[in-house]
Parts: structure tokens; sequence; C-alpha cells
């Protein structure tokens, strides 16, 4: 490297008028709302039981068992379809992006007057 240029982290670099600096994380918020038509709510439900039936978790730590989870998850449509969203997937080809945290969760009927712009 010469003087204008200095290794970052991921071998990246930025070019600046007569120099070079390290490249500084852009934490962002995304909001999405998206709107869904389930045709089979029983199906969604025992797909979201396979999947806590397939995740790695330690009943012994957990206040419930997976027989109740599996209980709730059959009677609950919103928490099972909930459970199924991947933010992971939303970014999985986005380079530079790390998934910092998420809060996701689903609701029946009519969209919240708060998550209304651009629908």
């Amino acid at each position: 490297m010469g003087p204008l240029a200095e290794s970052v982290a991921d071998g990246g670099l930025i070019w600046q008028p007569a120099r070079v600096t390290k490249r500084e994380p852009v934490v962002m918020q995304v909001y999405c709302r998206v709107e869904v038509s389930i045709e089979d709510p029983a199906a969604v439900a025992e797909l979201a039981v396979r999947r806590l039936r397939e995740a790695e978790i330690d009943w012994a730590d957990e206040p419930g068992t997976l027989e109740q989870g599996e209980q709730e998850l059959r009677a609950d449509l919103p928490q099972a379809l909930a459970g199924l969203v991947d933010p992971l997937v939303m970014f999985r080809d986005v380079p530079g992006v790390d998934l910092r945290g998420a809060r996701l969760w689903a609701e029946g009927g009519s969209p919240d007057p708060r998550f209304q712009p651009g629908f």
C-alpha cells in the first residue's frame, strides 16, 4: 500500500480527495409491512411446529415444553406465521450488511394505521 492507502477489515478502501479513510458502518432501521392471504392456516401452523421441533432448543432452560409450544402454534396463527418469517433471508445477498436485530410480529385483520404509507 502506498501513502494514500490503508487497509480495512474487509479489504475495502474508500478513496477521498488526496487520502484514504476507513469505512464507518451506517446503522439504519428497515421498516416493512407485508400483507399475506393464507389459504391453509393448518399448513402454516404445521410448518411452524415442524420448524420448532427442528430448532436446537434446550427445553430444560425454557419455561414451557415442546408440546406446549406446539399447542400454542396450532392455536395462534399470527404467532405461527411470525415464527416462519426469517429476516436473514431479506439481506442474504446484500454485501456488507450485518443484521443486528429484528422484531417481527403478525396481526390479523386490517393494517394498523401507523403502517399505511406506501399502500
